[in-house]
């Protein structure tokens, strides 16, 4: 019977393992979404939506940002990214339970919790703007609650800082 002691790996054997696994689990989601996206060929809607990139003036302002040209009409690439940003939420919540298991140290399970609020905070915002946008606006909507989540995410690896002193 095998004894394994958490406390007994090295911090930074832990953090090796963690990323490893991290890095292979990543791999793993982009294939499946791919592969369940394939018959929708995710690719060519890449490249159609990188195609369609022009400069559209932000609503209130004299400055222009890029965006699609018709921005709903890339609903395949927005259910990917939707699809990506939930699973790397969902990767996060179990990173952030191995690094409870491992007893990581508090800036690392800190830094986790951010990417979790970052990336729930991100696929909520695709499926909210991205996935049912009937406007151009919703585009920069889209964005400035990517900067907001940003933010929060910031905030929230704060708040477990100071709750750890």
């Amino acid at each position: 019977m095998v004894n394994f002691n958490p406390d007994a790996l090295p911090e930074k054997k832990k953090e090796n393992l963690i990323t490893a696994l991290y890095i292979g689990a990543v791999f793993i989601l982009l294939a499946i979404i791919y592969f369940v996206n394939l018959p929708n060929n995710l690719w060519t809607s890449i490249v159609n939506f990188f195609s369609s990139l022009t400069l559209a003036t932000v609503p209130g302002t004299s400055f222009g940002l890029p965006a699609p040209v018709v921005p709903a009409a890339h609903l395949t690439l927005y259910v990917a990214a939707f699809q990506f940003a939930l699973g790397l939420g969902v990767l996060e919540i179990a990173v952030l339970s191995i690094r409870i298991m491992l007893h990581s140290s508090v800036s690392r399970k800190a830094e986790t919790i951010e990417n979790l609020v970052f990336w729930l905070g991100a696929s909520y915002l695709v499926i909210t703007y991205l996935v049912n946008m009937s406007i151009m606006s919703e585009w920069f909507v889209f964005w400035a609650g990517i900067v907001l989540i940003l933010g929060l995410s910031l905030i929230a690896r704060a708040f477990v800082l100071i709750a750890k002193r």
